[in-house]
């Protein structure tokens, strides 16, 4: 019955990678919420810990995870064995804490888990790729992987360096070229706008690519306590400022279009495209 599942599975699968290049500017956070926002519009969200050695998002949301992608690797368990559920019945695929070989995998073994995914029996419709902090070959394999680039930045200087490192890194390796910037932790949607813009400048003036301001999440007390309640701002604080941002972002990301056609390297779901173009 299983695999008779995994052949009807065959829509398009939106993916996002949630990325920053610097650590500290609320990546998993990002992640967390807006996988929680598109699932109370109807999305069946599943959401991927790639950071591969150092997990976190089972421990933000308080969760258990008693497989990880390690036992995937290494032939013990396939991703579906693996998953944990979630708030609003996300799915969460748990990276692994303190594995050294997790840090350090080869490109065949990225590939390998990227094409995990298209034996996952799970009927998905979006797949959350958290990264890693940094510029690793990791982060790039997962980035290059996915349809969306979500950029997450904050108000200070390192946070706009290290973004653009990020973004001129994957254009020169991966081809990567649309980027969308998520403002974090301002204190005005105008002081998110102008965030924007100093990254946009940068990039404007030394690369070719296009940036996508999609908006801004508030600075708000409520993100730290629910971090110290492991839950999601949304469901501990769902009337908080940030949570009000969250759903609209989420409301935004539900409307972003489909992929059509597959690009030629290594992505998610590759094949669900190749069969889609096949009966076009």
């Amino acid at each position: 019955m299983k695999k008779q599942e995994k052949r009807l599975n065959r829509h398009p699968v939106q993916v996002i990678a949630v990325t920053g290049g610097k650590g500290g500017v609320g990546k998993s956070n990002v992640s967390i919420n807006v996988a929680i926002s598109l699932a109370q519009q109807g999305k069946r969200v599943v959401l991927l810990d790639a950071d591969l050695g150092l997990a976190n998002i089972d421990v933000l949301l308080g969760l258990t995870a008693h497989h990880t992608i390690l036992d995937v690797l290494e032939g013990r368990c396939d991703l579906d064995d693996i998953m944990i559920e979630g708030p609003e019945g996300i799915k969460i695929i748990p990276a692994a804490s303190g594995a050294k070989k997790m840090a350090n995998l080869t490109e065949k073994e990225h590939a390998g888990i990227v094409h995990a995914f298209s034996e996952i029996g799970y009927d998905i419709d979006t797949l959350i790729v958290d990264t890693a902090a940094g510029i690793s070959t990791t982060v790039v394999s997962f980035v290059s992987a996915a349809q969306d680039v979500l950029v997450v930045v904050c108000d200070e200087p390192t946070s706009v360096t290290d973004a653009y490192a990020l973004i001129k890194l994957l254009a020169q390796e991966s081809k990567t070229h649309h980027f969308r910037i998520l403002c974090n932790m301002v204190r005005t949607s105008h002081e998110g706008q102008q965030l924007f813009n100093k990254l946009l400048k940068v990039t404007e003036r030394f690369l070719d690519v296009t940036l996508q301001f999609v908006g801004s999440i508030p600075f708000d007390e409520n993100v730290r306590k629910s971090v110290q309640r492991q839950r999601a701002i949304l469901e501990a604080y769902p009337r908080s400022k940030a949570s009000a941002a969250y759903r609209e972002l989420g409301q935004k990301i539900f409307n972003w279009p489909l992929p059509q056609n597959p690009r030629g390297n290594l992505e998610f779901f590759v094949e669900r495209l190749i069969q889609g173009m096949e009966y076009r």
